[in-house]
């Protein structure tokens, strides 16, 4: 078997786009993957196919043979964008593999520890305070610009069985409202990044809504990514300790400062979806940082998510995997959290566009709130390339190679 052919495939899906590598092997088995190419990634498709070509006629078998390679390439340059590459051409090897022996991907990491991943539904709010005018024909859902509608997206998803959510910082004190993103250039805060007592207020105010909807059972989760500095993450923390999070979601690249957070508050601190490698990892560890570590199995590889995973419960850190992608990205993580024994929960995307689950030939199976895992061969299942024809993107993947 040898690696005959590398492609990259792009739809338009509203509010993102879902990307995905495929890799087609000269006996006609195909390997896929999910990667981003939008989000602070641009050049990931050059990167992928730059890599790939260096590998063309290979036997994709020996995974860590290939990745092992690619590292010793982009070894002055490791981590961010070359990591995704690696960890997307990574991907959708193992899929070769697994499909090849005809058994799943968490057949190769050991065999399922579970059957069933308990869940939370990811970006409440999100696309419904940033694109009020669009969210309706993106996702079906409801424009939110107040307080009551916070309230009531919170109670149809605790109908829907879900038992965890997360959300981003909202601000209902400009007009119109605005999710608060200055780490990302997004909203009025940046480049400072500082804290004000209008923000914690507004977002304890906000958390309480969230808790009034969801109901007395329902696993809060609070995003903060990169919006503020340690200062602030400490008082946002504080304050909302009568609320007991499930957790609390912060991005640092100091692993020290991060340390001082936990230290600083009881609410669980929950962290390192950025990272790359276990290199990066260790010292989060080492410094017990975090209550639970996520890990993005499309930028790390699902073999390099492993392996930090089995780090992190040397540490009696459970993880949690980063997925904020598509069905198949959602397929991927599964894996992981099936095979892993210090595993706590699963995000995923449930507002999308309405033909998301055409993408693919079999969707994630959900149930009362969890992901039953997929029995197929491989991820479980393959990509639908009419439907993504159907769904064509504007922009620079539409020029992808």
């Amino acid at each position: 078997m040898r690696i005959a052919r590398i492609d990259d495939l792009h739809c338009d899906a509203g509010w993102r786009h879902f990307s995905f590598l495929k890799i087609t092997t000269d006996t006609g088995i195909v390997g896929w993957s999910e990667y981003q190419e939008r989000f602070g990634t641009s050049g990931l498709t050059g990167t992928i196919h730059g890599l790939g070509d260096l590998i063309l006629g290979w036997d994709p078998r020996p995974v860590e043979k290939i990745t092992a390679f690619l590292h010793g390439i982009m070894r002055q340059v490791a981590g961010g964008v070359a990591q995704q590459a690696i960890a997307a051409i990574e991907n959708a090897l193992v899929d070769i593999k697994a499909k090849a022996l005809g058994i799943p991907v968490y057949e190769l990491l050991g065999g399922p520890i579970r059957d069933r991943i308990p869940l939370y539904w990811s970006h409440c709010g999100y696309v419904r305070v940033r694109w009020p005018d669009k969210v309706k024909a993106w996702t079906g859902g409801e424009p939110i610009r107040s307080r009551a509608d916070i309230v009531a997206h919170a109670r149809d998803i605790a109908a829907a069985g879900f038992k965890g959510l997360k959300t981003n910082p909202f601000r209902f004190d400009v007009d119109p409202p605005v999710v608060h993103m200055p780490g990302f250039n997004g909203s009025p805060g940046w480049p400072e990044l500082n804290i004000s007592k209008g923000i914690v207020n507004g977002i304890v105010d906000q958390m309480e809504a969230f808790a009034e909807g969801g109901g007395p059972d329902m696993n809060l989760h609070l995003d903060l990514n990169f919006n503020y500095k340690t200062e602030g993450y400490i008082r946002i923390a504080q304050a909302l300790e009568p609320l007991d999070l499930f957790w609390l979601e912060i991005d640092s690249y100091d692993p020290a400062a991060l340390a001082t957070i936990r230290k600083s508050s009881k609410t669980r601190i929950a962290s390192c979806e950025s990272l790359f490698h276990r290199r990066q990892y260790r010292p989060y560890f080492e410094q017990q940082a975090v209550d639970v570590a996520i890990i993005d199995v499309p930028w790390n590889g699902i073999l390099e998510a492993m392996k930090i995973a089995a780090m992190a419960d040397t540490y009696e850190i459970n993880i949690a995997p980063h997925n904020f992608n598509g069905h198949l990205g959602s397929l991927m993580s599964a894996h992981l959290c099936a095979a892993v024994p210090n595993m706590r929960v699963m995000e995923i995307d449930i507002e999308d566009v309405p033909w998301k689950d055409d993408v693919v030939t079999v969707p994630p199976k959900v149930e009362n709130g969890e992901l039953l895992i997929p029995t197929g061969i491989g991820w479980g299942a393959d990509i639908n390339e009419d439907v993504l024809r159907a769904h064509p993107v504007r922009g620079r993947e539409a020029g992808a190679r």
